[in-house]
């Protein structure tokens, strides 16, 4: 996902601590994302920017 936002996954990490960003689930230790609710994620930040700017 970081890769996806060319962010650095520490911010990945940060944005599920804080729960910010879009779900995640554990596998073992790893943090996998739902492809779908990553994409709904995007639509809701873009909505919420649109809504600000008004």
């Amino acid at each position: 996902m970081a890769t996806l936002f060319k962010v650095p996954v520490e911010t990945v990490y940060q944005w599920r601590k804080k729960r910010t960003g879009p779900p995640g689930f554990r596998v073992g230790k790893h943090t996998r994302y739902d492809p779908q609710a990553v994409l709904d994620w995007i639509a809701q930040q873009m909505a919420d920017d649109i809504s600000a700017a008004v």
